[in-house]
Formats: structure tokens, C-alpha cells, sequence
């Protein structure tokens, strides 16, 4: 039988659980810094940990369920990582380079239901969710490859938008969370940390209501319903109304500012009409919302999707800025691999299938 990933325990549960089994807090201490600190590659790895604690640990937990499938490195340093699952599913894990630190970006589902129609994700359908534990060991295995090349880097931001729907897996990824902001372990802090949604807005209220203080991005992608069902199902279930609402209630409670994410689609988004509707939409709460337009990575399946044009680019840029809407376009990684979200597993799946 599968052991659960030790990285799915956050530090208070941890305690808790070395505490009914008669190990005092500061074991508990010791363990997580061995893990997050030191990153043993074994429970016996931890040589402050007595002996009948490892015997517990190992019986129970493991510290490796993700497994190296494939690795592919760009000329940008960009690295997307292919992982086994324990049961043998795949996903994906990107590591990104930017000025200001090294960015991790996770999977949370095995598959995608949201099924947008331009995304590679949304491909396979989803077959479950992964647990906390699966999710902080996709950080650990991109920071354990930084290790290994000795120049002493760390991960320093972490964004939630690899396979799948974060808020479709709610209670792992506020465990997650916990795991990867806590100050005795990796203590990334949560102001860099972003997690992205589709826009379920029930979640997005949740979000609000208990505040892990991260960052919250929203994937938009037009500004009515027409458009935005056409290319996003969810629209349907969840119409512009409703998710505004939800952001709204996400402003007032938080009064942190949240990103629409824009992907733009040659003639189907992009023209500058749209991007009018758009800043019209954002209407007065512009101090509190950037748009982030995201130039498409083509996908062989969904053939009917093209990429804007440069200067369609920069005419929706340009509309949404003399509007007074705060606005900026994503900086691209790994565009001589497999740069878009879902598209290696897909290519993987495919080839063996």
C-alpha cells in the first residue's frame, strides 16, 4: 500500500500527531526542520531524531511519492518537470526564472473539468485531486534540483496555476498553503504566492472569508457572456454577474488588489472594441484590479485558437491604459519547450497511449 507524503502534514498537525503517539513538540520541531530545512532525502536522514521516531515516521509516511518522468530546460532557464504519481498518473511543475526571485508554478488536479477551449490542461479530464502533500512535493523536488546544482538558489515564489482548479480542491490547497508559508520551513511569504481561478465564486467569497493572504488572480478572458461562454464553459453555470459579485465581496473584505487574467486569442478577444467593454466592466474598481494579458501558446488540438498579432497586442494594451485600467503583459517562459500549461502530459500521454 501507498504511504502518505510526509509534506502533506502541515507543522500544527505534525505536532499532533507525534503528540497522541507520546513525542513531545520540540520531535516535531526537529522533524519538520529536517525536512524543510535540511531536506533529508530519508527519515533516517534526520540525525537529531531518535531512532524509534524514525521507525514511526517510516512506517507510516513517505517522504518521496513524485518521481522524476521527464525534464525538459529552456534557453530562457525556464525547467518544466513531468511527475509519476504514486498510482501513476503524470503532472506537471514549472519552474520559472525572473528578476526578482525563482517561481514555482503547481498542478492541484490530476485533469482539468473546467474545460476551457483553449487550454491544453483541460484535455484530459480530471480523474481526481492531489493532496496536500503532493502539491508541497512538487516545491520540494524543483528546490532539491536547486541543491543539487550548488549555487545556493531558492524558490521564492509560488504560483497556483499549473494543471486543474485550485478551488476544486479547496481543502488541500489551503493545507498546502499552510505547509509552504510557515516561517520554520520554507517561509515563503504569502505576498508571493498567487493562486489563479477559473472564477468559482462561491470559493472566491471563502477565499475572502478566511484570508490566507496570498494573492488571488482570476481567469477572465472577456468581457461578456457571449464571449466568455464561448470559450469557457464555466461561464455558463457561472455567469460575469455572479463573478463580479464574488470579486467584489473578495475587494471589500481584503482590500487587496486581484489580477483578471486576459489570454488573448487572435479575432476572437483581442480587438480593441473588447478591450473598451473590458475597462467598462473593471469600471470603479480600477485602484483595486490589473489586467494581465497573456499571449497564447498555440496548442495542436485546439487548432481553432491562433495567436494575437504583436500589434493587436499592444492596440488592447494601449486601449485598456488610456482607459486609466492597470494593465501588463506576461513576461513569456519556455517557448522552445512545451510552453503551455498541460501540453508535455498531454504529449506524454498521448505518445504511450
Amino acid at each position: 500500500m501507498n504511504k502518505q507524503s510526509i509534506y502533506g502534514l502541515t507543522a500544527e498537525r505534525l505536532a499532533e500527531w507525534l503528540g497522541e503517539r507520546g513525542h513531545k513538540k520540540s520531535r516535531a520541531t526537529q522533524v519538520w526542520e529536517g525536512l524543510y530545512r535540511k531536506r533529508v532525502a530519508a527519515f533516517s536522514g534526520m540525525s537529531d531524531v531518535n531512532a524509534e521516531c524514525v521507525r514511526l515516521l517510516e512506517d507510516h509516511f513517505a517522504i518521496e511519492t513524485l518521481t522524476e518522468h521527464t525534464k525538459q530546460e529552456s534557453v530562457d532557464g525556464t525547467v518544466k518537470f513531468l511527475f509519476r504519481l504514486q498510482d501513476g498518473n503524470l503532472i506537471e511543475t514549472v519552474l520559472m526564472r525572473h528578476k526578482f526571485g525563482l517561481s514555482v508554478c503547481v498542478t492541484t488536479q490530476v485533469g482539468c473539468n473546467i474545460g476551457c477551449s483553449f487550454c491544453a490542461s483541460g484535455l484530459l479530464a480530471k480523474s481526481r485531486d492531489l493532496s496536500a502533500g503532493e502539491i508541497a512535493e512538487q516545491i520540494m523536488k524543483v528546490q532539491l534540483y536547486l541543491d543539487r546544482a550548488g549555487k545556493g538558489e531558492k524558490v521564492s515564489h509560488i504560483v497556483v496555476m499549473g494543471i486543474g482548479e485550485p478551488f476544486d480542491n479547496y481543502a488541500n490547497l489551503q493545507d498546502f498553503l499552510a505547509i509552504v508559508k510557515d516561517p520554520k520551513g520554507l517561509a515563503i511569504g504569502p505576498r508571493h504566492i498567487t493562486v489563479s481561478t477559473s472564477g468559482l465564486a462561491d470559493k472566491i467569497k471563502r477565499f475572502a472569508d478566511e484570508d490566507p493572504g496570498v494573492n488571488l488572480a482570476v481567469s477572465l478572458h472577456a468581457p461578456n457572456d457571449e464571449l466568455r461562454t464561448r470559450i469557457m464553459k464555466i461561464n455558463r453555470a457561472i455567469p460575469i454577474a455572479k463573478l463580479m459579485e464574488a470579486i467584489d465581496y473578495y475587494l471589500e473584505r481584503t482590500r487587496r488588489r486581484i489580477t483578471l487574467e486576459y489570454i488573448l486569442l487572435k479575432d476572437v478577444n483581442d480587438r480593441r472594441e473588447i478591450a473598451l467593454e473590458l475597462a467598462e466592466l473593471i469600471g470603479d474598481r480600477r485602484p483595486l484590479v490589473n489586467v494581465n494579458l497573456i499571449p497564447y501558446n498555440p496548442v495542436d488540438e485546439h487548432s481553432q485558437y491562433q495567436r494575437s498579432t504583436q500589434e493587436a497586442i499592444t492596440d488592447f494594451y494601449d486601449a485598456l491604459k488610456k482607459q486609466g485600467v492597470s494593465v501588463s503583459v506576461r513576461l513569456e517562459h519556455g517557448t522552445d519547450i512545451d510552453a503551455a500549461c498541460g501540453q508535455l502530459r498531454s504529449k506524454q500521454i498521448k505518445a504511450t497511449s
